[in-house]
């Protein structure tokens, strides 16, 4: 047999399709499921997933649209789409009790966002938003995964919605802590915007 180490990625990726349509014809895919092993069954699907993404563009008026999907519109109220692109413009996560240092960011979303809603409103928005002791932030997310996952399948919107990421750091030989962040797993070259929709602390994205 040729050594695996001069055989390309495509020429193995061939021969596995040759020996699963021989399981296949064999009717053992529990044999086949066996092989993957599930992880790998997972990681697959959600590769899947990644193929189908579509690209986001955010309008100038703040409008989310799915261009690769037909240009359907995610339909997000004001708020939840501050919430969006605060996490958007922060691919490297946020925890949610440290809501609060994001706040000026946060209300200039929602300034432009809301076009010309009453700035008191704004502010008591914002301030159920930053408040730990208030579920607001919780509730936020829930609809925004919500709307994702009535316009695609699961494995896809895990990709367009804010989800948790525990980061583990180590200090020294006996001491580790934890960071629970929020994220948004989008590729960001997946996001485009139309005429400066984000403001310059976002451009990076």
């Amino acid at each position: 047999m040729e050594d695996e180490q001069t055989r390309t990625p495509e020429e193995l990726a061939n021969e596995l399709n040759v020996l699963i349509a021989q399981l296949r014809k064999m009717g053992r895919s529990d044999l086949l499921l066996r092989a993957i092993g599930v992880p790998m069954l997972e990681e697959l699907r959600l590769e899947a997933a990644r193929i189908r993404l579509s690209r986001m563009l955010i309008t100038k008026d703040y409008r989310f649209i799915l261009v690769d999907y037909d240009n359907r519109e995610v339909v997000l109220q004001p708020i939840h789409k501050a919430v969006y692109l605060l996490f958007l413009a922060h691919p490297e996560g946020i925890e949610f009790k440290r809501l609060s240092e994001y706040q000026d960011e946060l209300r200039d979303y929602y300034r432009k966002t809301s076009m010309g809603m009453d700035e008191q409103k704004i502010e008591e928005g914002i301030s159920r938003l930053v408040n730990p002791l208030d579920n607001a932030i919780n509730e936020k997310c829930s609809r925004i995964k919500k709307t994702f996952l009535s316009m695609m399948d699961e494995y896809t919107a895990n990709y367009y919605i804010i989800s948790g990421h525990v980061k583990r750091h180590m200090e020294g030989s006996n001491k580790t802590w934890y960071e629970r962040l929020k994220i948004i797993t989008l590729p960001r070259e997946l996001v485009l915007f139309n005429d400066d929709a984000l403001n310059t602390t976002a451009t990076g994205i």
